[in-house]
């Protein structure tokens, strides 16, 4: 399993996010089928790039494979876990932005849950060679997106930036401590980082 949501509904004074229903729509609209259409409306076209090698590669997605919900103050923004899908908290999110870089960063976990048949979440080198991926191949550490979360340092942002989220993922799994989890993301770093499928190179 991928970052732990709480499906719990949220106890007052979180994160304003937006209404699920709402949420729900931005998910469904990131999928559009026309490249153009996603071009001038903004939409980023990894959401549907994603879904096409996740079919190619015989995992289909149905109609609620993810899906909005209300989550815990404390969950992450989605998560993804086998058998279930996607989960993206609705109050955790505020535009179709965030929506978007939510579902890619969990569309590529879902992938290299498809493409590796012995991937086990409990394992925390293979929990950190998928954050690694997650973190590099979906744009969640570039460098605008470090500004606005108040990391300012410009040389070598990106890779600091995942190794900090990696760390922030793989520790949130029971399995694995903080050494654990460091010790596993140095060991894999260098594959998994490298390795960009289904993307010919790091979008």
């Amino acid at each position: 399993m991928d970052d732990a949501v709480d499906s719990s509904p949220s106890s007052g004074g979180g994160r304003p996010g937006m209404p699920v229903e709402e949420c729900q729509d931005y998910i469904q609209k990131s999928f559009k089928s026309s490249l153009l259409l996603n071009f001038y409306a903004g939409l980023d076209p990894k959401v549907r790039f994603l879904k096409e090698h996740l079919e190619k590669s015989g995992c289909r997605i149905g109609s609620n494979f993810i899906k909005a919900a209300n989550c815990g103050e404390k969950a992450a923004a989605g998560g993804f876990t086998r058998g279930f899908g996607i989960v993206v908290c609705s109050n955790h999110v505020e535009l179709q932005d965030q929506v978007e870089q939510v579902v890619i960063h969990e569309l590529i976990h879902a992938y290299d849950d498809c493409r590796a048949a012995n991937l086990d979440w409990t394992n925390c080198a293979h929990h950190a060679c998928s954050e690694i991926r997650a973190g590099h191949l979906s744009g969640d550490c570039h460098y605008k997106r470090e500004l606005l979360r108040g990391f300012l340092n410009i040389r070598g942002h990106e890779q600091e930036c995942v190794k900090r989220r990696v760390m922030q993922s793989v520790t949130a799994n029971p399995y694995c401590s903080e050494a654990a989890a460091k010790d596993a993301m140095e060991a894999v770093w260098g594959t998994c980082y490298n390795d960009t499928q289904p993307f010919d190179r790091a979008p």
